[in-house]
Parts: structure tokens; sequence; C-alpha cells
């Protein structure tokens, strides 16, 4: 079932069409990556998602109710790019403050934050104020603040900014565990990497209008170009007579082929093996989401660096 479903959203700004009629429906416990390149709406989409911006047409619904940014903003949590702490403020104080906002009991919320600050070793934190910490210890605690009252649909944008790689593992970690306990989940970023590990499903926003939407798996099949990887051991000259492919690249006991239109990989192996050749490997070579973003935003072709591709 879909936790949020947004149809036929616009939000203009003077001339500008920052969301230019956007479609999109996120379903419960997923984790969804919303991607686009600078200015591309992505943060005023997230913004009338999260009732900053009203539309100026289209309707948001969340749990299957329209969208009441006035009660509804109980059930999200949303971590800004941004920081959006108080800096001369003690940590204890305001994760207290913000969980109370969000609708906590003093006690109820207390009792979760001390839970919190034992995961993510913050024990000692609570006196501190938040100028005090570096920027990623400034990270981890936006996102304790944001999952706190365990939020329905949990947006973040940028969760890993200014992490070094065991924090980093340390959120990813919460996010699927997040996840598992049917919390809903918009993950944006430019890291492409991330993207490909963690989510379930994408949309890729450009100029204000949706240009791909689907589960990661299918969009890497959608977009494949018939490449393979093939080891050959030894690497032996190939007739090229009745060759069903085109070498694109080549290094010692292995090169790149594409297959020609209208052949299959078998006819490739049985190609192979007809011509004496010894093959240890042979692997499909599917794009990267980062390859995809820049063919669709760009509009150019993608220039591979097939020597950091594994056979």
């Amino acid at each position: 079932m879909a936790l949020l479903e947004v149809q036929h959203l616009k939000k203009y700004f003077a001339t500008q069409k920052a969301v230019d009629d956007i479609s999109l429906t996120i379903e419960k416990g997923s984790i969804f990556g919303l991607l686009g390149p600078n200015g591309a709406g992505k943060t005023t989409l997230i913004r009338m998602i999260t009732g900053i911006f009203y539309p100026d047409e289209g309707t948001i619904r969340l749990d299957g109710k329209p969208f009441d940014p006035v009660n509804d903003v109980r059930d999200i949590g949303y971590m800004p790019e941004e920081r959006g702490l108080y800096k001369k403020m003690k940590i204890g104080e305001q994760t207290l403050y913000l969980a109370q906002l969000k609708g906590l009991s003093k006690s109820e919320a207390t009792r979760k934050i001390k839970e919190w600050f034992i995961k993510f070793e913050m024990e000692s934190w609570w006196n501190k104020k938040v100028e005090d910490l570096s920027k990623g210890m400034q990270q981890k605690l936006q996102f304790v603040t944001t999952v706190l009252h365990e939020p329905k649909l949990i947006i973040l944008d940028e969760p890993f900014s200014g992490l070094d790689p065991v924090n980093s593992n340390l959120i990813k970690d919460e996010i699927f565990n997040l996840s598992q306990k049917g919390a809903t989940i918009i993950f944006s970023t430019h890291r492409m990497e991330q993207v490909e590990e963690i989510c379930d499903h994408i949309v890729l926003v450009n100029k204000g209008k949706k240009i791909l939407d689907g589960t990661v798996k299918a969009v890497k099949q959608d977009h494949k170009e018939n490449l393979y990887s093939v080891g050959i051991d030894p690497m032996i000259s190939l007739p090229e007579q009745q060759r069903p492919f085109d070498v694109v690249h080549s290094e010692a006991h292995r090169m790149i082929v594409r297959i020609h239109e209208g052949n299959k990989p078998n006819d490739v192996l049985q190609y192979l093996l007809q011509n004496g050749a010894a093959v240890n490997a042979f692997n499909e070579i599917l794009p990267s989401l980062n390859d995809i973003f820049i063919k669709l935003v760009e509009g150019t072709p993608v220039t591979r660096q097939f020597q950091n591709i594994n056979a």
C-alpha cells in the first residue's frame, strides 16, 4: 500500500516552474530515492510534501487521506541538507524541546533521547552546545531529532554529509532498521553509489519535471547497452568473420564486447568456444545510476572507464 501519493503537483515562482506536473507514489516501508541536479525542483517538492510550501496545483495524500499540513506534520520527520539546530542551545535541552514539538510527552521524550544517545554514543553531549560539535557530530544529532518521534514518513536530504565512514555506516544501518520497522524513507542525495546501495525505488527530476521513475533494478535493466565482460585465458586472436559482437575494450585476459542487435549472449559464447577461446568469465555490464543520471540530465553519452570494471 502507498504511504504517500503525489498527483500532478505544480509550484511556480514568478515565471519559474520549480515543480511542473510531478506525480509519484511511495510504498509503505520503502526507501525511495529522490534524485536530480541542483535546481531540479527536489527541495521545492520536499517542502510541499512537508507542508512548508503549498502547491499551486495538484494533490498530496498521506496514508490514504488528503494531506493536512497542520496535523500530519507530526507523522513526518524532515532532515534538511542545511543545519536546522540552535547553535547556542544545550543539546539535551534542544532535543527534548524538538521532541515535545512533535507531540511526545516530556517523560517519553526523555526516555527516547537517552536510548538514542546511548546507541549513537552521545551520552556526554547533553550539556554541550551545538556550536561545540563538529559537522559530523551535528549531522548525527540532526538525524536523531528527525527520527526520535517515530514518524511514518522520514525525509533525509544528504544525510551522510560530513560523516566519516564509521558514522556513515551507523546512519545507514539505522535507515535500514527504520525501514524494516515500517517507516517510509525518502532519501535525497547527489551520491549515486549510496542510492544504489540503499534505495528500492528512485525518481529522477530535472528542470521541474519527472524524467525517470522505477525500481533500481528495473532502471538499470532498461538502460543497459548489451555490454559484457569476457575473461579469456590466454587471450587469443579471434576472426572477424561472423563475429556477433564488437570489441569496445581489450586488455590482458579480458575484453569488453557489445553484442550486435539480434544476437544473444549464447551466440557470443558459441562463437568464442568454436574459435578455441578458453572462457573463464562472462558477465553482463549494467550501467551505474551515475551513468544513467549523466546521460538523462546532460543528454550526452557516458564515457566509460572499462579498466575499472571487474570481470
